[in-house]
C-alpha cells in the first residue's frame, strides 16, 4: 500500500508538471503572437510623459512594445530593465532649440560637434544603434547653402558614428503647420544632404504624419527612397492623433509598403491620444500597423 501510495504521489506530481509546462508554453506563444512580427513596434516617450516611465514600459511591454522611442540619457536604463530597447535616443538638452539652430548653420556646429562627440560613444555603450538630430531652420538660407553647410557639419562627425556603429538620423518635419521655417521639410531634401554626407551612417528619421502634409505621396516615396531611411513616425493626419479612420491616412497600406521594402528597423508611433485611456490608443494603433 505504502510503494502503491508513493506511486499515486509520483505520477499527480508528473502530471501537474507536464500541465504546467504546457500551461507555460501555451502563455509564451500566445506573447510570440501578440504581433506578427514584421513590424518593430515604438513609441515616442513625450506623448505619455504624464505616465511614469517604468509603468509606461512595463505595460508597453506587455501590449507588444519593443522599445520605446525619443527616450533621454538619464531613461536609457530603464528601458532596458524592462528589456526594451532605447529605437531613438533624444539626445541634446533643450530640444527646442535644437530643431531651429541645427546643422545647416556652420555658427552651430562646434556646440554640437562637442554635443555629439561625447554622446555617440555613450549611446553606444547603452546599446543604442541611432540618434537624433536636425537641420535647424533657414532664416532665409537657400536649400543649396543649407545642405552644404549640415553636409560640413556631419561628416566630422562620421568616423565617430561609424566607429561605434551610430546612425545619426535626421527627423523630416512639416514647416506648415508645426515648425515653421523648418529647413529639412522635404523628402528630396533629406537626400541631397544623405547624398552629400556620404556615410552609411547618417540617414533620415521618416516621419509620415509630417511628410503627409509637405508633400503626401507617402507609399511611392518610401519605396524610392528607403536606403536614405532609418526610423519612421506614425501620426494622424489633421491633427497628430489616433491613426485611425477619423484621418485621411491609411496606415495598413503604408505598413505594407514599408515591409516589403525589406525594412528592419523600428516604427514609432508619434500620435497626441485623444482617449483618456492613452495606453488603450497607443494599442489600437499598433494593432492598425501590425500587418
Amino acid at each position: 500500500m505504502k510503494r502503491r501510495t508513493i506511486l499515486k504521489s509520483v505520477l499527480a506530481s508528473a502530471f501537474i508538471t507536464e500541465n504546467l509546462g504546457n500551461r507555460l508554453q501555451a502563455a509564451e506563444n500566445q506573447l510570440d503572437t501578440l504581433t506578427k512580427g514584421q513590424i518593430n513596434h515604438s513609441a515616442c516617450r513625450w506623448c505619455y510623459n504624464d505616465i511614469p516611465l517604468e509603468d509606461f514600459c512595463k505595460k508597453g511591454k506587455a501590449m507588444g512594445l519593443v522599445a520605446i522611442d525619443l527616450l533621454e540619457p538619464n531613461e536609457w536604463a530603464t528601458a532596458k530593465k524592462y528589456d526594451l530597447q532605447a529605437s531613438m535616443g533624444s539626445t541634446f538638452p533643450g530640444q527646442a532649440f535644437h530643431i531651429k539652430k541645427g546643422f545647416n548653420k556652420i555658427e552651430n556646429h562646434k556646440i554640437l560637434w562637442e554635443y555629439y562627440e561625447d554622446i555617440i560613444p555613450k549611446a553606444a555603450n547603452a546599446g543604442l544603434k541611432t540618434i537624433i538630430c536636425f537641420s535647424g531652420n533657414r532664416e532665409g538660407m537657400s536649400d543649396e547653402m543649407g545642405i552644404g553647410n549640415a553636409a560640413i557639419g556631419l561628416r566630422k562627425l562620421m568616423q565617430l558614428a561609424e566607429k561605434h556603429n551610430i546612425t545619426m538620423c535626421m527627423e523630416l518635419l512639416n514647416s506648415k503647420v508645426d515648425h515653421q521655417d523648418y529647413q529639412c521639410d522635404k523628402t528630396d531634401w533629406g537626400v541631397a544632404l544623405c547624398k552629400a554626407v556620404g556615410s552609411e551612417n547618417f540617414k533620415l528619421l521618416y516621419d509620415i504624419y509630417h511628410m503627409q502634409i509637405m508633400e503626401g505621396d507617402v507609399i511611392r516615396t518610401i519605396k524610392e527612397n528607403q536606403q536614405y531611411v532609418a526610423h519612421y513616425h506614425t501620426g494622424g493626419v489633421p491633427g497628430r492623433h489616433e491613426i485611425d479612420d477619423s484621418q485621411e491616412l491609411y496606415y495598413p497600406a503604408i505598413m505594407k509598403a514599408i515591409v516589403e521594402t525589406g525594412y528592419k528597423g523600428f516604427v514609432a508611433q508619434e500620435f497626441i491620444p485623444t482617449n483618456a485611456n492613452k495606453l488603450l490608443s497607443l494599442e489600437k494603433c499598433m494593432k492598425i500597423c501590425d500587418v
